[in-house]
């Protein structure tokens, strides 16, 4: 418990004792004005019950504080805002309690599973993946800090027409090339074949047109779209040139996949695959017709009605037998709690998406699943550059590797402009150049609430000033530079008096278990992020401010010694939960 819940208890018991008050709830603030204290605490809320004025109310409540607890050594009361001055033992004491929180995580006896990335395996991951890894990858980190357990998954979109247009643009147009022949990675040499489809489509329904089709006419009539929707019926029937040819291309994109994993520094424990869970749907379907949640039209066509809950009515399965996704989502979902002991399934996809989900949550609710209650739809806003949005089919889409790459070649040019790691050997450099760049990329993707739409700005993000990830690396490494000049080594220190720097840095450090269980609850990283730039700028302003090496006091030395190391491993702490390493040296 750190000080201000501390106080919000004590206060509560104060309310009580005065005036017979239950479960009354006054704002505490950390005191920010030039009136001396530690903290505020608003009266106003108390005034209309007590028929008093604010001022009184405040110095009955400060009366009782310093009478009834050991909390205050002080008081004073402004305009019904009651300023309070913690005693300095309290801070001696939660400075102890947060030097051992990162060995002391209570688990939740819960396990949670997380869903992030699945991609399709028509085209290489790009910018939006890169939030969706990222934030997916982050909440997981932030749920295991929290107590839970964790299994991070992906159902990788491996079947369907999407798929069968790259593979039927490689068959007509490949003319025999992979991507080692081509020396390009198996994801993009795919991807490729899936913009050969959409531009030889076009010409296509282009000349229909011309010869009097309209253009709906024309999209459906032309050949190319023909003959993908009829090599997916190939591959749901087995046919075994379609399904070899498949495999193949699919392994190529893996490939490629796992190399942008690797570097974007994201993993997962489970791994499904659409081709193999499409068909659990279909069988539900059969289930749901059974117990008459879904019913069938004239055409063969399956449908749930969910116009009762005010929706509307959702095909599942094609008058021609095939599935769509909704029908692959509600198999996969029963599929996860068959298979694993989990309380929790977290899908983490755009908000594109919300209606979709809104549904398939809605229809296995229907079907009878009791665990359709815990499952929940992270929902984010896209992302867009400053030449705004991206269109895959054109071939307009950010590479994700590319972007990877312009962030190593932007934080080596930032840093060798700065001469930040000079007296570094090569090899050294090439580490750090990847870790900056990473750390400015992932931190100004996770510094913005995941609803919220975002723009990137690869510039702005490598800034060495601001609310940035290389700004939060260079906070580190200065406490390891300050550390390594100390020769540091932990000493516990008593009788120390702290003034304010330390008293806001100490408060800091003790609301770090607090926010990774908010964060949890909201699922939302913005929160660790947002704590670390609060955290980083009042240590600098600690730092600046108070000596250090040169204190003439040697337990006060070692004391902002022990303050810097704590900082040192909140940050490092609270930027692994954001997927982000450290430096040692910028």
């Amino acid at each position: 418990m750190n000080i201000k819940d501390i106080l919000e208890q004590k206060l509560a018991e104060v309310i009580l004792n005065v005036y017979q008050l239950k479960d009354i709830k006054l704002e505490i603030q950390e005191n920010k004005t030039e009136f001396e204290g530690d903290f505020t605490i608003v009266t106003f809320p108390l005034v209309k019950q007590l028929k008093k004025n604010p001022e009184s109310i405040g110095v009955e409540l400060g009366e009782g504080l310093t009478t009834q607890t050991e909390l205050l050594e002080s008081f004073n009361v402004i305009k019904g805002f009651l300023n309070v001055k913690v005693k300095n033992q309290f801070f001696v004491d939660q400075f102890k309690t947060v030097a051992e929180q990162f060995s002391n995580i209570e688990k939740k006896n819960a396990t949670v599973m997380v869903e992030y990335s699945s991609p399709n395996t028509n085209k290489p991951l790009h910018l939006g993946h890169i939030r969706n890894n990222l934030l997916g990858f982050s909440v997981a980190q932030i749920l295991k800090e929290a107590g839970y357990d964790v299994i991070k998954s992906q159902i990788i979109n491996d079947r369907g027409i999407h798929i069968c247009k790259s593979m039927l643009a490689w068959e007509k147009f490949g003319k025999g090339e992979t991507p080692e022949t081509d020396q390009v990675k198996g994801d993009k040499f795919v991807g490729n074949y899936y913009v050969k489809f959409d531009q030889e489509y076009k010409k296509e329904i282009a000349e229909l047109v011309e010869q009097g089709s309209t253009e709906d006419q024309a999209k459906k009539e032309a050949p190319l779209m023909k003959e993908a929707q009829k090599m997916l019926l190939d591959w749901e029937s087995g046919d075994e040139k379609v399904r070899t040819l498949w495999a193949e291309m699919n392994s190529w994109v893996y490939n490629g996949f796992n190399q942008t994993y690797k570097r974007l520094g994201v993993d997962f424990d489970q791994v499904q695959y659409e081709s193999n869970t499409y068909i659990l749907g279909k069988d539900l379907i059969q289930e749901g017709l059974d117990k008459s949640v879904l019913y069938q039209k004239e055409d063969g066509s399956v449908w749930c009605d969910l116009t009762d809950e005010g929706l509307d009515e959702k095909l599942l399965l094609r008058s021609d037998g095939t599935s769509v996704y909704m029908t692959q989502d509600l198999g996969t979902a029963v599929e996860r709690f068959k298979e694993n002991n989990i309380q929790k399934l977290i899908y983490t996809v755009g908000n594109e998406q919300d209606y979709h989900f809104h549904v398939l949550f809605k229809i296995l609710k229907k079907l009878g699943y009791e665990w359709a209650d815990q499952l929940f739809h992270l929902s984010y806003g896209m992302v867009e550059l400053p030449e705004g949005k991206m269109k895959s089919r054109e071939g307009t889409v950010v590479d994700a590797d590319d972007l990877m790459q312009d962030m190593f070649e932007t934080a080596k040019e930032k840093t060798e402009e700065l001469g930040k790691l000079e007296g570094l050997a090569d090899e050294e450099k090439v580490v750090s150049y990847e870790i900056i760049g990473q750390a400015a990329l992932k931190y100004f993707m996770l510094k913005v609430d995941p609803k919220k739409k975002m723009l990137f700005n690869p510039a702005d993000s490598i800034d060495f000033n601001g609310n940035t990830g290389p700004f939060i690396l260079y906070t580190y490494a200065r406490t390891q530079s300050l550390l390594a000049k100390a020769n540091y080594e932990y000493k516990e220190v008593s009788n120390i008096e702290f003034n304010q720097y330390e008293k806001e840095l100490i408060m800091l450090l003790s609301n770090y278990k607090a926010t990774v269980e908010k964060a949890a609850e909201l699922l939302s990283p913005a929160l660790v992020a947002n704590y670390l730039y609060d955290l980083v700028k009042t240590y600098n302003s600690f730092y600046q401010s108070n000596p250090i090496l040169k204190s003439e006091d040697e337990d006060l030395k070692q004391f902002r010694l022990n303050v810097s190391d704590l900082t040192a491993k909140t940050i490092q702490k609270s930027l692994s939960l954001l997927g982000i390493r450290t430096v040692n040296r910028m």
